[in-house]
């Protein structure tokens, strides 16, 4: 009876070890959607003016199936289905990710001060952007298909401006290449909104981006 007993206990050790050898071959794989700023980037006071300009970014609004860390991808050929992919995974939850990303890349581009989590005295004027993520269709080895809106607006003025951008991004077949597709979008993502704070400091009256 010991003899069975121990044989059992052995074979459920030598399970337990499997199982764990299995997952440890299988490491979690994780992402970042930042990337490094263009080198061209625009001052943010331009004319010599010495007041620094200060963007402040309202946490990004995106639909309900991407506010996880993990990778959510879509079926190849039009299919309905999607994947949440356990083992790839953005550095933190999608919509922080992404909010951490635009901020830093409007704020690189436009030699502004990121003041979103503080920073700021109360009489300097900042402009506050609120993104809403509409659409992100990711396929592996297919494209990566984003549309953003934004508003934008300074804190001390009524106006509001409107912008909406569709963007896509063809990719290479693997977790890596569509990380790098989503980069991509992202990054352009954030050189647009730049643009759109441009354009509203050059046009006090506009409150439509720019075709």
């Amino acid at each position: 009876m010991k003899k069975k007993q121990s044989a059992i206990a052995v074979a459920v050790l030598s399970g337990a070890l499997a199982l764990l050898a299995g997952c440890a071959s299988k490491p979690d794989n994780y992402y970042t959607l930042a990337s490094p700023v263009a080198a061209d980037a625009a001052p943010a006071t331009p004319g010599g003016s010495a007041l620094p300009l200060y963007i402040e970014l309202a946490p990004v609004a995106v639909p309900e199936r991407f506010a996880r860390p993990q990778m959510v991808v879509r079926q190849p050929n039009g299919s309905v289905q999607v994947q949440v992919l356990e083992q790839h995974r953005w550095a933190s939850s999608f919509e922080n990710e992404l909010r951490d990303a635009l901020s830093a890349g409007i704020a690189g581009r436009l030699g502004a001060l990121d003041v979103t989590k503080g920073g700021r005295q109360n009489s300097q004027p900042v402009w506050r952007i609120a993104v809403q993520l509409r659409q992100f269709d990711a396929v592996d080895g297919g494209r990566v298909d984003a549309n953003f809106s934004w508003t934008l607006r300074r804190s001390d003025e009524a106006r509001t401006m409107a912008c909406q951008l569709s963007l896509g991004e063809a990719v290479g077949s693997g977790m890596d290449a569509l990380a790098r597709g989503a980069q991509r979008v992202t990054a352009n993502a954030a050189a647009a909104m730049a643009r759109s704070v441009d354009a509203a400091r050059a046009n006090p009256q506009a409150t439509a981006c720019p075709a």
